[in-house]
C-alpha cells in the first residue's frame, strides 16, 4: 500500500506526467492602469489521482520571466505584493497583483501550485497591457434617437481590472437614479456597469449626455477620468410659443409666431380659414431661430376690417 501511495506522488511530482494534463484558466491578456492593481481571474483543473494533494498546504506562485513576483505563503512586501483572494482547495487561484507599473507592460506571467507531494506549473501565459490613461467607457446605445414620452435606458460600461479599486462612473447632466453592478466577462475579468432610466423629454433633445469614469490609484491619487458622449435626438410635436403676439401701428398690422418642435415645423398663414401668401399687402418673412424652431412675421400694411389672422401648425 505503501508502494502504491509512494508511486502517486511521484506521479504528480513529475508534473502529472501520470495524472494526465494539468490546465489552467487565465485571460491572455488584461488592460491595466498603471499604478493600480490588477486581479487575474484564475482557475485551474487536476485529475482525480491529485484532487487529494488540494490542501491547506497549498501555495500559489506567480511568475514573470522566469522570476517569482508573488508567493501566497509569504508576508507582503515591496517585492511580493499581491493577495491570493482564491481557495486553492476548490481549485481557484484568482490573484490581486498589486502597483502594476510601465515596466510590466506585456511581461508574460505563468501560475504554478505547489502542495506537500504535488508541485505543477502550468504553461499558459497572461501579460498585461500598461496604460498611462484608461480606455474610454462603452455606451449602450451609442446613439439615442426617440419620440418624446419614450422610456429610455443608458448603460454606461467601464472595465475593472482592479477590484479593489473599480471605477467610478458618473452621468452628466444629472438623468435620473442610476444603478451600479459589477459584471463578468465571458474571460472571467470584470467591468463596472451603470444604468440610467428616464423619460425622454423635448428639453432633453441635443443635449451631450456623457458617461464618465474615473479610476483612483492605489497610492490614493485620482487617476485619468476618460468620458464617452452622444447627442440626444428627441422628437416631439410642434407647439406655438406665448411669446406669439401681434402689434399695431397706424395702418400696419404686425403679428410674430414662434414655434418649435422636432423635426422643425412648417407654418402657415390663414385669413377666415384660407390660407395667404406673399401680396401687395402682405409680408411674410420665414427664419429659423435654431434646428427645432421656426420664427415667422407678417406684415399687413392695410388690414381688413374685418377677419383675423391666426396660426396653423401641421400635425406631426
Amino acid at each position: 500500500m505503501v508502494g502504491i501511495l509512494n508511486i502517486l506522488v511521484i506521479a504528480c511530482l513529475l508534473q502529472g506526467a501520470l495524472c494526465g494534463e494539468f490546465k489552467v484558466i487565465i485571460p491572455q491578456t488584461i488592460e491595466v492602469v498603471s499604478g493600480s492593481c490588477v486581479t487575474i481571474p484564475c482557475s485551474f483543473d487536476v485529475t482525480d489521482q491529485c484532487v487529494s494533494k488540494l490542501d491547506k498546504t497549498c501555495k500559489a506562485l506567480w511568475k514573470k520571466g522566469g522570476v517569482t513576483v508573488f508567493d501566497s505563503s509569504q508576508t507582503q512586501t515591496t517585492t511580493n505584493n499581491g493577495q491570493l483572494t482564491g481557495d486553492l482547495t476548490k481549485k481557484d487561484c484568482t490573484t490581486t497583483l498589486n502597483n502594476i507599473q510601465p515596466v510590466d507592460n506585456n511581461k508574460k506571467y505563468t501560475f504554478r501550485l505547489e502542495c506537500r507531494g504535488l508541485r505543477y506549473e502550468f504553461s499558459e501565459q497572461i501579460s498585461f497591457s500598461v496604460r498611462a490613461d484608461p480606455p474610454r467607457p462603452t455606451l449602450t446605445p451609442s446613439t439615442l434617437e426617440v419620440k418624446e414620452g419614450t422610456p429610455v435606458s443608458l448603460t454606461c460600461s467601464a472595465p475593472a481590472p482592479c477590484l479593489c479599486h473599480p471605477p467610478n462612473l458618473t452621468w452628466t447632466p444629472g438623468l435620473g437614479d442610476s444603478q451600479e453592478t459589477l459584471q463578468e466577462n465571458q474571460d472571467k475579468t470584470k467591468v463596472q456597469t451603470s444604468v440610467v432610466n428616464f423619460t425622454a423629454s423635448h428639453l432633453h433633445h441635443g443635449k451631450t449626455i456623457s458617461c464618465t469614469a474615473t479610476y483612483n490609484k492605489q497610492d490614493g491619487s485620482t487617476g485619468s477620468a476618460v468620458s464617452t458622449s452622444l447627442t440626444a435626438d428627441i422628437s416631439f410635436a410642434p407647439e406655438i410659443l406665448p411669446s406669439s403676439n401681434c402689434t399695431k401701428a397706424g395702418a400696419q398690422l404686425n403679428c410674430s409666431c414662434e414655434t418649435v418642435g422636432n423635426p422643425s415645423p412648417t407654418l402657415m398663414w390663414y385669413l377666415d380659414g384660407s390660407p395667404v401668401n406673399n401680396s401687395d399687402n402682405l409680408t411674410i418673412t420665414y427664419e429659423p431661430p435654431n434646428d427645432t424652431g421656426l420664427r415667422s412675421i407678417i406684415t399687413v400694411n392695410q388690414p381688413q376690417k374685418r377677419g383675423s389672422f391666426h396660426f396653423a401648425l401641421p400635425h406631426l
